[in-house]
């Protein structure tokens, strides 16, 4: 069985540990999170390459995977899984750790080290602008009522995935991210849709990796040259030849290596 933990406010939140590195080192810790309808097994090619040299924690953010979904009556937003992973850190033993959000996982990596700095040693951020209230993710939500979330995902797919994506991966995409429960994946964008952080950015002090497709056609791609305008210090890497939004699930060698690059 995963192991879970209890969030502030009693939410049952599930994570993984992965640790290969030699017995006698003291590795630092890498947490991931994993971007909206997605889980810690979206991290399933990153893994290998990372764990030989860190203690590499996933989180399932709260309403994702095995962690607890938060019900229609109940409280959900930002602050909880920021509050959320914070916790996490608390639970291994871990004062700060180098953080990678992909997506909506990013936006939690963000405010963690906008609200929490100290907690974070590196930020790397992946197809993840400072909120989703500029894009045109609100408009998804119609759609998914009227069809349901796996044919909406299959109907977009294009602007997630290219020509040259591995086609068992694109099927394995569809069922996976489309066997989240559509009320609360609606839920959960249209409160991203209400975000805009953009100008605290200028708080994040940390070393920083901005990664993004050159084209991207979900979020808003000139957000990625302002991010790195405001973050001071900060390092962008943009994909040009890429025009879709799910970079680290189809590109996952060359995202990873891009990573390890950063934190060398």
């Amino acid at each position: 069985m995963n192991p879970t933990f209890h969030s502030g406010d009693g939410f049952e939140i599930a994570y993984y540990v992965d640790d290969f590195t030699d017995p006698w080192t003291k590795p630092e810790t890498l947490l991931l999170l994993h971007a909206a309808m997605g889980s810690s097994q979206r991290w399933f090619r990153w893994v290998p390459k990372l764990a030989r040299r860190f203690r590499v924690v996933r989180m399932d953010l709260r309403g994702h995977g095995n962690s607890q979904k938060p019900a229609p009556d109940q409280p959900f937003s930002l602050d909880q899984l920021v509050g959320d992973a914070a916790r996490l850190l608390d639970v291994i033993g871990c004062t700060s750790a180098h953080l990678v959000g992909n997506s909506a996982g990013g936006y939690v990596a963000q405010q963690l080290a906008i609200h929490h700095g100290s907690r974070v040693k590196t930020l790397a951020l992946y197809g993840a602008t400072p909120g989703l209230k500029h894009s045109q993710a609100h408009t998804w939500i119609p759609r998914v009522e009227q069809i349901g979330l796996k044919q909406f995902l299959a109907d977009t797919i294009h602007e997630r995935f290219d020509a040259k994506a591995d086609p068992q991966l694109v099927r394995w995409f569809i069922e996976q991210a489309g066997s989240n429960d559509p009320a609360f994946i609606g839920r959960f964008v249209l409160h991203m849709c209400t975000h805009d952080f953009m100008e605290d950015l200028r708080r994040i002090r940390c070393p920083t990796l901005i990664v993004a497709a050159g084209k991207e056609p979900i979020g808003d791609a000139s957000a990625y040259k302002r991010m790195h305008e405001r973050i001071q210090g900060s390092r962008l890497v943009q994909y040009d030849d890429v025009a879709i939004h799910n970079i680290c699930d189809e590109y996952p060698d060359r995202c990873a290596d891009d990573l390890l690059r950063f934190l060398a």
